[in-house]
């Protein structure tokens, strides 16, 4: 008996003993600090932290295969951003469409839920970018798989809700991205996102430099860029001279000619893109008369709106997956020039292959971005499109049909490229507000108040709508 109670009392010693060994094994805490979390993640690697008042700031590597189909079939780093407001609060997928800032900021979305706001460089803008280099795996869905997985792997520390942002070519990726992986995401703010569906029509795009702004400001902008065609011989001169005191090449675009109309041709898109219509008014930038005007002040309004570095080797090279892009799914706008004698225009609006080296072949694929467009007008659900009214990438958008849930396309009166809920007429704006407070899953009172959550931020909050080489969104 005293055996048979020795042996019950050591059974439920060791019993308590295994017990308490597995209570504590599953009660081991993971990483607790938010640097610890992300980089507990397979494949993500640091490259710098930077403290900003209020959140965590992180620069990180993730590992991504180049194909996404054959994912054994190499990797490379992409470069992400992470700004760490809690874990307890939504989170925001922002892409530009181009390469990422690597300094804090916020778009307005983060600002609206006062959440998280993860960052993406897109795949093939350096540093993100194969080495070597096989742009056939530089598409839309393959990006779009780039984001997914940066989704799966981080849903896991943010585990509220997440909407997708971005502005021009970033709303069109953010689009796509929504397209391809439909149960991502919460929701989906896309700004000012072009739509070229069929690429060879762009009628719209000549419509609308025969509405925007007033008959005065159109003569006006129409006069200079004319009469930069006019004088192209001293001032293709004073553009050698340019060229060669900074060092610019032109072999990719063919000749310095061809880069000197290319801008020229820019000019009245780019004021309408950067520009706002006050502007027009100012003598300084825009010369009032142009057929009496100097040289240098036709210059130096063609450069300041269009910019003579931008169709160099040099002022190209960075953006040359967007033209791959452009010259094999996205297309691109071509435009007349009713205002212009054809004896001074020598090649019109180029298509984006000029702007390809040679060495890298594309292949235009028309069906897809009829694919993208079919889709979002019938499927989608819980987006928000913005438009500015005087951008021009705005003539061909994406529009919401019957099928559509919950999805809308708002326009912002007199706004260009920097278009934003902010700026949409007032009750466009609270009902905007309040639908991305609720696709974020805040409380229904900050809903119902459809006000941003995050006080502004000067620094963070303050949008640069870069000025580009204007033929890109």
């Amino acid at each position: 008996m005293r055996k048979a109670l020795r042996w019950l009392l050591t059974l439920v010693v060791l019993i308590g003993t295994v017990s308490t060994a597995g209570a504590a094994t599953a009660a081991e805490p993971g990483p607790v600090d938010i640097k610890d979390r992300l980089l507990a993640i397979p494949g993500m690697s640091l490259v710098e932290e930077k403290p900003y008042t209020g959140y965590r700031y992180f620069v990180l590597n993730y590992t991504q295969p180049v194909d996404h189909r054959h994912p054994s079939k190499g990797t490379f780093q992409q470069r992400i951003t992470v700004l760490h407001k809690d874990v307890s609060r939504p989170t925001v997928f922002y892409t530009g469409g181009y390469n990422v800032s690597t300094n804090p900021s916020r778009s307005e979305p983060t600002r609206i839920v006062d959440g998280n706001q993860v960052s993406m460089e897109y795949r093939f803008f350096t540093p993100s970018r194969p080495d070597p280099a096989d742009w056939s795996k530089l598409d839309i869905w393959q990006a779009a798989s780039d984001q997914h997985r940066i989704f799966k792997a981080l849903k896991k520390v943010y585990g509220k809700n997440w909407l997708a942002t971005g502005g021009s070519k970033g709303g069109m990726t953010a689009t796509y991205y929504e397209r391809f992986y439909p149960r991502d995401m919460d929701g989906v703010v896309a700004y000012v996102a072009p739509n070229d569906v069929v690429n060879n029509e762009d009628s719209a795009y000549d419509r609308f430099f025969t509405k925007v702004g007033t008959k005065e400001c159109r003569d006006r902008l129409n006069a200079v860029q004319r009469e930069a065609l006019v004088r192209r011989g001293p001032l293709e001169k004073k553009y050698a001279q340019y060229a060669a005191a900074e060092g610019f090449t032109f072999n990719t675009v063919g000749s310095l000619d061809k880069a000197y109309e290319a801008v020229v041709l820019d000019y009245v898109w780019g004021f309408w893109q950067y520009a706002q219509a006050a502007d027009c008014a100012e003598d300084e930038l825009i010369p009032p008369n142009a057929r009496t005007a100097t040289d240098d002040q036709i210059w130096n309004s063609i450069d300041t709106i269009s910019g003579f570095s931008f169709y160099t080797d040099q002022g190209l090279t960075p953006y040359t997956p967007y033209y791959y892009q452009a010259a094999t799914q996205l297309g691109a706008p071509t435009i007349h020039f009713p205002h212009i004698e054809k004896k001074y225009v020598r090649y019109g609006y180029q298509p984006p292959r000029t702007f390809v080296p040679r060495d890298i072949p594309t292949r235009f694929q028309p069906y897809v971005m009829r694919d993208v467009d079919d889709w979002v007008r019938h499927n989608a659900r819980h987006m928000l499109y913005v438009y500015g009214q005087n951008d021009p990438w705005g003539a061909e958008r994406f529009r919401v049909d019957k099928g559509a849930k919950d999805s809308y396309v708002f326009t912002a009166p007199g706004m260009n490229h920097g278009a934003n809920v902010a700026g949409l007429v007032a009750d466009q704006k609270a009902f905007a507000t309040a639908r991305i407070l609720d696709w974020a899953g805040v409380s229904a009172p900050a809903v119902e108040a459809a006000k941003p959550l995050a006080k502004f931020d000067t620094r963070l909050d303050t949008r640069d709508v870069e000025r580009e080489p204007t033929l890109r969104p």
